[in-house]
């Protein structure tokens, strides 16, 4: 009769065990996504909950007292910003999805090919080249703004969950030093909790310089895209703007979505749109070489070929989620394995020198 030995038996359910948690994982990477943009939240405000926490009179020393002064300012700041630009972002927004159907017929007919050359001069033949070539690839725009719809019909059905994400935060702000110190003690020998501490350590300094990063390079996309689309005489710059901050969260691929969008959205209205092309390789000179060297750093430690895999694959399990975490996800786990390799295989010790009498 066949019956499994300890070792192998341990190695079944070992397998088992992460095979079951990764489904589940899967299953729920909604919820999960959740609890990471959470987490990322908190990385943002910490700086301000410690400061407030060391100088503040009324939070010295209590650190409950430090997150709700935080919160209330930021509540207070969000609700300015809520107030001035949030009915202009809401109307472009719903102006730009009401006049996609009317872009995309104009792409089918061919009325888009000729309004171009009435507004630019060209010729019979420049239009007639300009309508086959939208014509062969109505097929590819098409499906480039479904998808683009439908993301963003994604977006707005889970945005009821983004006020989870501040709640959640307020925990992880509370208890994350010792959940933290939890997840160490819950380690076995002591030379593996120093492994543990170590690894965690790094995570942390990793993902707070990351996200804070990362949230000031879309912030800068963000006024740059919407000044000058509002200079050029785009529609729906503010639109437009904002999505071209919120897809500089995508390492390597999102600014050249945010670009192919805009571009074609300048062409088919007929504003300024070389010239935004012309700014746009400009912005992308500044963004690359002097803002996220200075801003960014070397946080992450990851090549552009990683990067770019990570996207794929992240965007191919999870979707909008899988490309929003993957890059974070794939440096953790470089972490991971680099501090855990370097403790299972020290360097070995060089042999002295021996003096020759």
């Amino acid at each position: 009769m066949f019956a499994l030995d300890d070792r192998t038996g341990n190695v079944v359910t070992t397998v088992a065990v992460f095979s079951v948690a990764a489904i589940i994982l899967y299953m729920a990477r909604g919820v999960l996504f959740i609890l990471v943009l959470s987490l990322f939240f908190a990385y943002l405000v910490e700086p301000a909950v410690t400061l407030l926490q060391r100088h503040s009179r009324l939070a010295r020393g209590r650190r409950s007292w430090a997150i709700a002064q935080v919160y209330l300012v930021a509540a207070l700041i969000a609700g300015c910003f809520a107030y001035a630009l949030g009915p202009h972002l809401a109307a472009q927004t719903k102006s730009l999805k009401a006049e996609l159907p009317i872009i995309l017929q104009g792409l089918s007919s061919g009325k888009a090919a000729a309004t171009l050359g009435e507004k630019r001069g060209l010729s019979a033949t420049q239009e007639q080249w300009i309508q086959d070539w939208l014509a062969r690839h109505h097929d590819l725009i098409a499906h480039g703004f479904e998808r683009g719809a439908t993301s963003l019909s994604y977006a707005a059905s889970s945005a009821v969950w983004i006020f989870a994400i501040p709640i959640l935060a307020v925990f992880l702000l509370g208890d994350g030093r010792q959940m933290a110190d939890a997840v160490i003690q819950s380690v076995g020998p002591e030379g593996e909790r120093t492994l543990a501490a170590r690894i965690l350590g790094r995570v942390d300094v990793m993902l707070a310089k990351y996200i804070r990063a990362q949230l000031a390079l879309a912030a800068l996309s963000f006024v740059f895209y919407s000044i000058s689309l509002f200079l050029l005489g785009f529609p729906y710059a503010m639109a437009l703007g904002a999505l071209g901050g919120a897809l500089e969260f995508l390492p390597a691929l999102g600014w050249i979505a945010a670009t192919v969008v805009i571009l074609t959205i300048g062409f088919l209205t007929h504003a300024h749109w070389i010239s935004m092309a012309g700014l746009i390789v400009l912005w992308r000179f500044v963004q690359n070489y002097v803002n996220s060297p200075r801003i960014m750093g070397g946080n992450l430690d990851l090549q552009p070929l990683t990067v770019v895999f990570a996207l794929m694959v992240g965007g191919q399990v999870g979707g909008i989620a899988g490309l929003y975490i993957s890059v974070p996800a794939v440096a953790v786990l470089k972490i991971v394995w680099l501090e855990y390799f370097s403790a299972r295989n020290p360097p070995a010790a060089r042999p002295l020198m021996q003096v020759k009498a």
